[in-house]
């Protein structure tokens, strides 16, 4: 397990994460160009005073038109060999949090979150019925196949032949990370005000059963905010960390443990209870931050006022 210390004061400050995997050496400069991007469009909202909101929202939403990350355009493909999308959004100054899941026709999933979350008296929209909710506030509908790559039909077409030769799907099984994921996209963010924020997204697993939801859009789970402790985003394995609601545990340990300790004790409670794989960036309300993850790597990025991190393995931060 990897894992950084850092402290800092409150200022604002944003951490995104491009899933945690284990990243080809021929994909580390894309998925640290691509969260470095996102790390400053973020950023460079909170310095002209916007809200965390407004900050994660727009640093996700780089990421899933990034077709480097399985989030928006060049998702992994459903059985069915359609794009399905979660996100979720939450405000750690009110506790009010938007979701969406199983979405088909969105470019950008995380301003369908967002749009739940502030026009919404639920928190939480699938399929037909979050598409057609944000429809109504002008939000454009997509054919389904803008948001497929060739790339992914591949992907797809080989995993359904390992699958019909009997060769079992061990991208998630027993003791090694998964070597041929990518993964989900995500940001925490502090503003001036000192109202923290969380965003997650992504399409989920190669080859899912249509309808499944992981980890990502589920409150608690994917993602948590609440100023009192921390904002997090987590990656990898859903449904173990749907199993331990890995978000709010990790959050709640915050003002104990500091997010450094409490990042690196939840990836380790992941492993040890149901030897899952994963990541997570926990930010707290005085601006200090926790980065933990079990597998090979994690594209990372930080962007505060002393500048701009980004890597794809914590040793660099």
């Amino acid at each position: 397990m990897t894992a950084v210390h850092h402290a800092g004061v409150a200022s604002p400050k944003l951490v995104v994460h491009g899933g945690a995997w284990d990243i080809p050496l021929d994909q580390l400069e894309a998925h640290t160009r691509g969260v470095a991007r996102a790390a400053k469009a973020g950023y460079f909202l909170l310095r002209e005073g916007a809200s965390s909101l407004d900050a994660v929202e727009a640093a996700v939403t780089l990421l899933e038109d990034d077709e480097t990350f399985d989030a928006g355009r060049g998702s992994f493909l459903t059985r069915d060999g359609r794009v399905q999308l979660d996100a979720l959004m939450m405000d750690g100054a009110t506790l009010r949090a938007g979701a969406v899941a199983c979405v088909e026709r969105l470019r950008n999933p995380i301003q369908a979150a967002r749009l739940v979350l502030e026009r919404s008296p639920h928190v939480y929209l699938t399929g037909a019925g979050a598409e057609e909710f944000v429809r109504e506030y002008g939000m454009g509908l997509i054919d389904n196949s803008e948001l497929v790559l060739d790339r992914e039909r591949l992907r797809l077409q080989a995993a359904q032949t390992r699958e019909q030769a009997g060769i079992p799907d061990q991208t998630f099984a027993g003791e090694q990370p998964p070597a041929t994921s990518h993964d989900t996209v995500g940001a925490v963010a502090l503003d001036a005000n000192g109202n923290l924020a969380a965003a997650t997204s992504t399409g989920g697993t190669l080859n899912k059963a249509p309808g499944r939801v992981g980890d990502s859009s589920v409150i608690g789970c994917g993602g948590y905010a609440d100023n009192r402790s921390a904002a997090a985003s987590l990656t990898g394995w859903g449904e173990p960390i749907m199993k331990l609601v890995l978000a709010k545990w990790a959050v709640d340990r915050v003002p104990q443990l500091g997010p450094e300790q409490a990042a690196e004790d939840a990836i380790a409670y992941l492993y040890s209870r149901l030897k899952g794989h994963g990541g997570i960036i926990l930010l707290g309300p005085d601006g200090r931050f926790g980065i933990a993850h079990n597998t090979p790597r994690m594209a990372w990025a930080v962007c505060e006022r002393k500048g701009l991190r980004a890597g794809t393995h914590l040793n660099e931060l």
